[in-house]
C-alpha cells in the first residue's frame, strides 16, 4: 500500500498504533478514530502531527457523520474490546463496542456510494476449544466467551454484507499477539511479576496450556497483505506464527532472555473463557505470501526492553 487514504479504527491501541506507523512509513494518508479508552496518544507521539485524529466512540462518530467513508481507499477496523476478561465481567459492554459498533460500520459502508475495502480484525476466540489441532478456518466455531461470540457475529455480518451488498471485506482471526505497547496479557504480566520478584514467578494454569504466539509486526504484515491481496469476498484468515508453545516453554524463554532463574509456581487456575490449546494452520494466509519474520526469542527481547522502560 502506498499513497492511499486509509482509516484505522482503534489506531492508538496496541496493534493499531504499530499498523499506523507502518502505513505512514509507506506514505499513506492516515485517519484514526479512537475513544482512547484502551489506546494511548503517546503510542504515536512521534508521528501525531501526520495523523488526522477523530476522538470518540466509533458508533457515535459514524452516526454523526464525522468522517466520509467514500474518501478512503481502505478501512482497517481494530476498535473495540480486545480482551476476553472484560466481556465475561460486562457482556453488555462487549456487545456494544464489538458487535454493535461493527454493525454500525458495515451499515455505514453499505450506504456509501463508493465504499472502501474493509479489513475486519477478528480473533481466535471464535473457535472456543478446538475439536482438533491445528485449527483451520473451515473448523467449527463454538466460542466460549461473550468476546468470542461478538467477534464471530461481526465476522458473519461481514461475510453476509460482502455477499449481498458487494462490500470488499476480509476478516482476520488473530491468535496470541504480543509485542511492545501491549499493557495486558501473559507476556506483559509475566515481565511485571519478574520485575517485582525475580526469585519466584507465579503463573496461571499448570504450564501445559499452549498458544501460538505471534509478534505484532508480523501481524501488521498480515493485515497489510490481506488489504493488498485477499479477494475481499467476506473470507476469514488465521493470523499466527504457525508454531505452538506451551506456557512452560514461554516462561523458560522469557526467563532466559531476562537472565533470571526464578522458582516457577503454577497456580492451577485458568481464566474463564480461555481455551486450553491453540495450534494453528496458516496455509491460507501463506498462499497470499505471508512469512512470519520474528522468532519468539527476538520478539521477547524487544518486549523486555520496552516493558522494563515502561513499568514503574
Amino acid at each position: 500500500m502506498n499513497n492511499e487514504h486509509v482509516l484505522v479504527t482503534g489506531g492508538f491501541g496496541f496493534i493499531g498504533s504499530h499498523l499506523v506507523e507502518y502505513l505512514l512509513a509507506a506514505h499513506n494518508h492516515v485517519t484514526v478514530i479512537d475513544n482512547l479508552s484502551t489506546g494511548y496518544l503517546n503510542n504515536l507521539q512521534s508521528v501525531l502531527p501526520r495523523i488526522e485524529l477523530v476522538i470518540g466512540d466509533l458508533g457515535d462518530v459514524l452516526a454523526s457523520k464525522r468522517v466520509r467513508l467514500d474518501s478512503y481507499d481502505c478501512v482497517f477496523h481494530l476498535a473495540g474490546n480486545p480482551y476476553i476478561p472484560p466481556s465475561t465481567e460486562n457482556p453488555a459492554f462487549d456487545f456494544h463496542v464489538n458487535l454493535h459498533n461493527g454493525f454500525m460500520l458495515l451499515e455505514a459502508l453499505r450506504l456509501t456510494s463508493n465504499p472502501p475495502r474493509l479489513i475486519n480484525i477478528s480473533s481466535a476466540a471464535v473457535y472456543g476449544n478446538p475439536a482438533c489441532l491445528p485449527i483451520r478456518e473451515t473448523d467449527r466455531t463454538v466460542p466460549i466467551s461473550p468476546y468470542g461470540v461478538s467477534k464471530l457475529a461481526t465476522e458473519r455480518y461481514v461475510a453476509v454484507y460482502s455477499e449481498i451488498y458487494g462490500l470488499r471485506a476480509t476478516s482476520l482471526r488473530l491468535f496470541s499477539v504480543y509485542g511492545p505497547r501491549q499493557r495486558k496479557q501473559v507476556v506483559y504480566d509475566l515481565l511485571g511479576r519478574l520485575r517485582n520478584n525475580s526469585a519466584c514467578l507465579e503463573v496461571l494454569g499448570d504450564g501445559s496450556q499452549a498458544r501460538d504466539f505471534i509478534y505484532v509486526l508480523d501481524v501488521v504484515q498480515a493485515i497489510v497483505l490481506a488489504a493488498e491481496k485477499a479477494p475481499g469476498q467476506g473470507e476469514a484468515y488465521n493470523v499466527a506464527s504457525g508454531t505452538m508453545y506451551s506456557i512452560a516453554e514461554l516462561v523458560a524463554v522469557l526467563c532466559d532472555v531476562c537472565g533470571l532463574a526464578p522458582e516457577v509456581v503454577y497456580t492451577g487456575q485458568i481464566r474463564s473463557g480461555d481455551a486450553e490449546k491453540w495450534g494453528v494452520d496458516i496455509s491460507r494466509l501463506q498462499q497470499l505470501g505471508f512469512k512470519p519474520q520474528v522468532s519468539l526469542e527476538t520478539g521477547l527481547v524487544a518486549v523486555r526492553d520496552w516493558c522494563y522502560a515502561t513499568i514503574q
